[in-house]
């Protein structure tokens, strides 16, 4: 049996093993097979070019007249392997780099298929998710022992097996007035021209901005009801909004779930939490990830109830910030350093992640730019005090080589913030800001 091979493999390797020994006893030996794959068809390539260097193994089921070994074409699966000898604890210099390295795998190239990469050194192991351009952590980075690795192996086979289609992401910040309502709708809109299938919830039952901005009436209870009860489905809660170009005689629409009125001030704080329970979101929108591509959820700005069930029903935290705001730099700093970590605590498996900031809807010049990136300087110093390398966070492009400042930037533009007063998403009825809201979803979610 696979997880008694294991055993054996995992039992028979000496401590410090070298990666070359780790491959051949435990990987080769086991590993591969307990994954459920078979290098004797072919389904295993080792050192395959991703495009942004050669992984230890990149790994698919066969087709019919596509052996995989043969064409090394559109991997499913990458796997890094590390020697004992080499640490991958959570939080160590070498696992940071291994995170690093699996991810820029997993965006190579050669590999726009790949949607799943593991790291492991037979000590502890990580499987990471692959949303086109996003990779979060699938699990946290587990620690295998001869008495459990059956059982994390079964648990790492039976979601690659079982992939998710939908990315759940979060649009938050824990400072108001940055446009969280106004880039979770765009967002949402051009993602649909561009073919995607999107769910978006309104979080904010108090201020109910997204709701109004799509004019759609409120929830009469469904939501609340699907989130204190777990006989009713989320899914009664669901309102289509639509748009027809008669021009070109195409609808295009996405899925909302509207805020709730029962939430609307009817009970004080104490009180929803004893209603609602930290995975109350999270658990109604897993049902629904079959059948979209992207779940957005626009989040309150505070960290109370509401926003604490949207960053922990997601994957990723998308986090709006302003040049020209001090406070919404910090307040990202934050929400990074704080809350994501408690949200990743509470759900044990290494998500959400935060992805990095952007400046959002105001007009920039070369000083103020340089004024904010000063600022974010001494944040990152700070943090670094803390504890915490917000770095990547802040500065994606910033390398020992590359001395790159570039923060991405959605541009002022007046049609952006009146559209509202239409009913109708800037991205459906104007060329620039769609243009602006195809480039946030390339800069981020698109391959």
């Amino acid at each position: 049996m696979p997880s008694a091979s294991l055993q054996v493999a995992l039992h028979d390797l000496p401590d410090g093993a070298l990666e070359a020994v780790v491959d051949l006893n435990f990987v080769q030996r086991s590993l591969l097979e307990a994954l459920g794959f078979d290098t004797g068809k072919g389904e295993v390539c080792p050192q395959y070019d991703t495009g942004s260097g050669d992984v230890d193994y990149a790994v698919r089921k066969n087709s019919p007249n596509d052996i995989f070994l043969r064409t090394q074409s559109n991997p499913y699966l990458l796997i890094e392997l590390k020697g004992r000898d080499v640490s991958l604890s959570e939080g160590s210099a070498s696992y940071r780099r291994a995170v690093r390295q699996i991810k820029r795998y997993l965006l190579g190239s050669h590999c726009k298929t790949a949607q799943w990469g593991i790291i492991t050194n037979s000590v502890h192991i990580q499987l990471f998710r692959k949303h086109r351009k996003v990779v979060h952590p699938a699990t946290p980075c587990l620690a295998i022992t001869v008495e459990n690795i059956g059982q994390v192996i079964a648990l790492v086979r039976d979601k690659i097996e079982q992939p998710v289609r939908a990315l759940t992401l979060s649009v938050y910040n824990n400072k108001g007035g940055v446009g969280k309502t106004t880039t979770t709708v765009n967002l949402a809109a051009v993602l649909t021209l561009l073919g995607q299938e999107v769910l978006v919830v309104d979080c904010d039952p108090n201020q109910q901005d997204l709701t109004s901005s799509l004019g759609l009436p409120l929830s009469e209870g469904a939501v609340f009801q699907a989130l204190t009860d777990r006989n009713v489905n989320l899914r009664t809660a669901i309102k289509p909004f639509s748009i027809t170009y008669k021009a070109l005689g195409k609808e295009f629409k996405f899925d909302v779930i509207p805020a709730d009125k029962k939430f609307i001030d009817s009970v004080d704080e104490v009180q929803l939490r004893q209603q609602l329970k930290p995975d109350s979101l999270q658990r109604n929108l897993e049902s629904l990830k079959s059948e979209y591509d992207y779940i957005l959820i626009d989040a309150p700005p505070n960290w109370r109830i509401f926003s604490q069930l949207a960053v922990y029903a997601a994957d990723v935290v998308l986090m709006p910030t302003k040049h020209n705001n001090l406070f919404s730099l910090e307040n990202a700093a934050l929400a990074m350093k704080e809350f994501i970590p408690e949200a990743q605590r509470a759900r044990e498996d290494g998500r959400p992640v935060a992805l990095p900031v952007f400046f959002n809807g105001e007009r920039t010049t070369p000083s103020q730019i340089e004024a904010a990136q000063l600022a974010i300087t001494n944040i990152l110093k700070q943090a670094k005090k803390d504890g915490f390398d917000l770095m990547p966070h802040f500065f994606p492009r910033y390398t020992t080589t590359q001395k790159d400042l570039h923060i991405f930037e959605v541009p002022s533009y007046a049609n952006i913030a009146s559209a509202a007063f239409s009913r109708i998403p800037a991205t459906y009825r104007d060329k620039t800001a769609r243009d602006y809201y195809v480039a946030l979803a390339k800069e981020y979610f698109l391959q």
